[in-house]
């Protein structure tokens, strides 16, 4: 069983406990879980690529980490008059 858990050699929990710290950082509005989410969706990218072979793990944690980086960027700037 031991195996199982570690079978990813605890990335994928590595990136679970960053995900998870970054929920609550950014649920009591503190910017630095943006930096978490950033953290776990570097994990996801290499478990993607090296450990699960999937372009869609790959893909989507790119684009996540994008989203990431523009939210830490952005959060305190003003926001745009329409």
């Amino acid at each position: 069983m031991i195996t199982e858990i570690f079978k990813y050699y605890g990335l994928d929990w590595l990136s679970m406990i960053f995900s998870l710290i970054a929920m609550i950082l950014l649920g009591s509005k503190i910017k630095w879980g943006f930096v978490s989410f950033m953290f776990a969706n570097f994990t996801w990218i290499l478990l993607g690529l090296f450990l699960l072979n999937s372009y869609a793990i790959v893909l989507g944690n790119i684009v996540f980490l994008i989203t990431n980086t523009r939210g830490f960027i952005k959060w305190n700037s003003q926001p745009s008059k329409i």
